[in-house]
């Protein structure tokens, strides 16, 4: 594996949550809490029904489900062979058919898929690869002309040090203790450069927030701590 954009050991951590991705009290709760807000963002901007959509890092297949609920075609991907195997039992036993999950990296599916999707979302992967640049050419390889291509990940700064780490993991539990590395975290202008560099253009950025008292999450346009981005390929 050591020649591919994946990191072993990040794989391994969401290989032994794998059966608790649907468990909506369980590591993956805030997960299932911010996406519908994640949901309607994209689905906002590009009207997910009859759309063909990509989710790269999919997981269990939470945000891509969901799509899929939303009338999409969807296929999800990711290396994480157990977290996929959740996933297709999970659309199975609920009755969503539009739906399609493969263990390939990104990269190679975009040698193999050019210019196929006219949707590509890749939420809360960058800061587990090392290289997260290719992830992103990937994407826009992908996409169709003209497509919409989403990410999120967290931003890299002190702020986020103590929200997203200490306090996510350590003081409130809601996610455990090793799954972030500060080290891994993406500052807005780094993740424009590499945007810009794969021939996207980015659109709008919108910061994820979180209340601990009244445990409620909502957008607002500070990019402090978790961000998503909107991008189109247009040519």
């Amino acid at each position: 594996m050591s020649h591919l954009n994946v990191d072993p050991s990040e794989i391994a951590k969401f290989e032994a949550l794998a059966a608790k991705w649907w468990d909506q009290n369980s590591e993956f709760k805030p997960l299932h809490q911010i996406n519908p807000l994640r949901l309607n963002w994209i689905d906002e901007r590009v009207q997910l029904a009859g759309k063909r959509v990509l989710d790269v890092g999919c997981g269990g297949g939470i945000l891509a489900e969901s799509m899929a609920r939303r009338g999409a075609e969807v296929l999800g991907i990711d290396m994480g062979a157990a977290p996929l195997a959740v996933a297709q039992l999970h659309a199975q036993q609920t009755g969503v058919n539009n739906i399609q999950y493969q263990q390939i990296p990104v990269e190679q599916l975009a040698a193999e898929q050019a210019h196929s999707f006219d949707v590509v979302t890749c939420m809360e992967m960058l800061e587990h690869v090392p290289d997260p640049a290719s992830i992103i050419k990937a994407c826009q390889q992908l996409v169709k002309p003209n497509g919409h291509v989403f990410f999120s990940t967290l931003n890299r700064n002190p702020k986020s040090y103590v929200f997203a780490i200490l306090g996510a993991e350590y003081i409130l539990k809601l996610l455990p203790k090793g799954t972030h590395d500060y080290k891994k975290f993406i500052r807005p202008s780094e993740l424009a450069t590499w945007i810009r560099q794969a021939q996207l253009n980015l659109k709008e950025s919108i910061g994820l927030h979180y209340n601990p008292i009244t445990k409620y999450y909502w957008l607002a346009p500070n990019v402090d701590v978790n961000y998503m981005v909107y991008t189109r390929a247009e040519v």
